[in-house]
């Protein structure tokens, strides 16, 4: 129901105020803007009108059609597509002509991988040698001592006293860090610290032990534990340099497939750090 509005009758001058009022209203209603609703809402929201002008309602339009692309301008349509494509990685010429060496479909001894590696090493430096495992599962992992150590230096400290405050200071010149278990409340203080960069040291890792100056022995030794990648059946290990002799390589090889185990495996690739991958029987 619209509003009541009282006309006072009898007195010329006012009645006639209120048809003036009455009648400028309607002009006012004639001239009124355009009315746009806002469009896109959600079940339950209010609509609100809003008054635009005619100029208005067509710059709104146009801008609604950028939105939703149907009016883009060329030069940005053709930025667009050039951002989807991805760049194909270049290898340079001596990884080209070294991938020519390889049979991608012969699976090869890992005695003949390895003569092969060092044939067509093309690296500045002692390149690290790697076996790259696809396993039938995930979730594997284990613990092997290799014949011969990887090469790599690997900084192993056991936690004393001296070492907490070294750590305190955020002096931290160590790979693996070795506890005896009654180390271990002090160290809960710096777990925010040593978590993210993986030095905590757990009891699944074998870095909290009674006898941790034994721990550091076996590392030094060859000692590593190996496991899956935490998404993919995976198994990506560094077994020795690229100077090593050929038996050192062969044998670090075997020893790290067998404790794998030859049934859990799938295929095993050698590689170098330059190198194109070789796939390798698991001998």
């Amino acid at each position: 129901m619209g509003k009541i509005r009282t006309r006072i009758l009898g007195l010329e001058e006012v009645e006639k105020e209120q048809k003036q009022d009455q009648k400028q209203r309607a002009e006012e209603k004639k001239h009124e803007k355009k009315k746009i609703r806002a469009q896109g809402l959600k079940g339950g929201e209010r609509m609100v009108a809003v008054e635009v002008d005619e100029k208005a309602a067509a710059k709104m339009e146009k801008a609604e059609k950028l939105i939703h692309g149907t009016d883009l301008p060329k030069a940005i349509d053709k930025k667009a597509k050039k951002l989807k494509k991805t760049k194909a990685r270049i290898r340079g010429k001596s990884y080209l002509r070294a991938k020519k060496s390889v049979d991608r479909k012969k699976i090869y001894s890992i005695n003949d991988a390895i003569s092969l590696l060092k044939k067509m090493k093309f690296g500045k430096f002692d390149e690290s040698v790697e076996l790259h495992i696809n396993l039938v599962e995930g979730g594997l992992k284990g613990e092997v001592t290799l014949p011969h150590a990887t090469g790599k230096v690997t900084r192993v400290k056991i936690v004393d006293d001296k070492l907490l405050l070294e750590i305190e200071k955020g002096k931290m010149d160590f790979d693996i860090l070795i506890t005896h278990p009654s180390y271990m409340p002090k160290l809960a203080r710096f777990a925010k610290i040593l978590g993210p960069k993986g030095l905590m040291p757990n009891p699944k890792a074998g870095t909290i032990s009674p006898n941790p100056e034994e721990v550091v022995k076996k590392i030094m030794k060859g000692s590593l534990r190996w496991k899956s990648e935490p998404k993919f059946p995976l198994v990506h290990q560094m077994i020795g340099k690229i100077s090593f002799a050929d038996k050192e390589l062969i044998e670090n090889a075997k020893v790290l497939i067998g404790s794998i185990g030859k049934n859990k495996i799938q295929s095993v690739f050698i590689k170098t750090t330059m190198s194109p991958s070789i796939k390798v029987q698991a001998e």
